[in-house]
């Protein structure tokens, strides 16, 4: 299994900080600029890359993120234009982790084997599917083992004591733990519930545990940095790529990225 993604969040703690994962979706607002922005997001600081695969019928995507792959899939964007994408960041030099995420229906229609195989050598650490339960994850993890990604799985404020050691059980890389009831999108603060669900999945593992859903601002990193290993921001990304041409995404994507670093620095940190 790639240690690449465990490393990241290990880097980041010796560092005195959280790490800092940014999500945008291939081929929005076009493949080039999605491409560009998470290069960009990568200069800014990001410690790892969440590559969002789009599909028609999401599970957990709000608004925002499915007007994203609404746009990307009217430009013919597929799990294939995904893969190409992992594979032209890592030839232009990209070295932080890239995780792929998404739903199942993409990865059933590529063919599982052939998927796993065809993003680890386009040089993809990881895999989350969003609507993929742990007790069905078999299928896909005989194959992403061998593989050598990492199969990060989302838990919810809602998962029960045996679904969250189940899921920490057949886990690698990190624990994505959701932090609101819903979909994605940004709120005005962080649950306070999260921190408990982040405490229950570090009595069942070492790995780090990581929040999304709803981290849209410096001061919501900084809260999720008390408790957590890392924080995800996605639908605040995503929205600050779409105020304006998207030959200029990248830019504001960075800038975005640039303004939530201050966020990651651990309580007593210097």
């Amino acid at each position: 299994m790639t240690d690449r993604v465990r490393e990241a969040f290990e880097n980041a703690r010796k560092e005195g900080r959280i790490a800092l994962v940014p999500f945008l979706t291939i081929g929005h607002p076009t493949v080039e600029a999605s491409i560009a922005s998470a290069r960009a997001v990568v200069e800014a600081g990001a410690d790892a890359l969440e590559l969002g695969v789009p599909f028609s019928d999401p599970l957990a995507d709000g608004p925002v993120i499915q007007m994203s792959s609404f746009k990307a899939l009217e430009q013919g964007v597929t799990a294939a234009t995904c893969i190409d994408a992992a594979r032209q960041l890592r030839a232009e030099g990209v070295q932080v982790p890239i995780i792929l995420m998404g739903s199942y229906n993409p990865i059933l229609a590529y063919g599982v084997p052939e998927f796993c195989a065809d993003a680890a050598a386009a040089g993809v650490d990881g895999l989350i599917v969003s609507d993929l339960p742990t007790e069905e994850t078999g299928p896909l993890l005989a194959e992403a083992k061998p593989a050598r990604l990492s199969l990060v799985p989302l838990l919810a404020l809602t998962s029960s004591e045996k679904r969250i050691q189940n899921a920490c059980k057949e886990a690698s890389g990190f624990i994505y733990c959701v932090a609101v009831l819903g979909v994605t999108g940004a709120r005005e603060s962080v649950s306070e519930r999260v921190r408990g669900l982040v405490a229950d999945v570090k009595r069942n593992t070492s790995l780090p545990a990581a929040v999304g859903f709803g981290i849209s601002t410096a001061e919501h990193v900084a809260e999720v940095a008390a408790f957590a290993d890392g924080a995800v921001v996605g639908s605040a990304l995503v929205s600050a790529m779409d105020d304006g041409a998207s030959e200029t995404a990248p830019q504001r994507a960075k800038e975005f990225i640039e303004g939530l670093i201050g966020g990651t620095r651990l309580p007593g940190a210097r």
